[in-house]
């Protein structure tokens, strides 16, 4: 977490900057369909860390989602269909990259 006046100058990327105009980001759509929200008080935080993550780590095991989520609670879920909603965007997302060659 930063200040807002730490990040003059740089590209933010929110929630509702994930999708485009067309269709939800994997991510949010995986979300939807591994019920990986109820309440949604931890949803824009879970999404956005595991944006970053697989930013960096396209193809992370369920270690790596669990400790790159540590920092957002959860109240109603749990973890385990949140890790599996970002499991199963990773594995979109590595296979659209394969699809398009890029």
């Amino acid at each position: 977490m930063v200040l807002a006046a730490q990040v003059e100058g740089a590209d933010v990327i929110t929630v509702e900057g994930l999708a485009s105009a067309e269709r939800l980001h994997p991510l949010q759509q995986q979300f939807i369909e591994k019920w990986a929200f109820q309440c949604g008080y931890c949803t824009s935080g879970m999404l956005i860390s595991a944006y970053a993550l697989l930013m960096n780590n396209p193809s992370p095991t369920s270690d790596e989602i669990r400790n790159s989520i540590a920092g957002n609670l959860c109240r109603c879920t749990g973890y385990s269909e949140i890790v599996e909603a970002i499991e199963a965007a990773a594995n979109e997302l590595n296979f659209l990259t394969l699809e398009t060659g890029l």
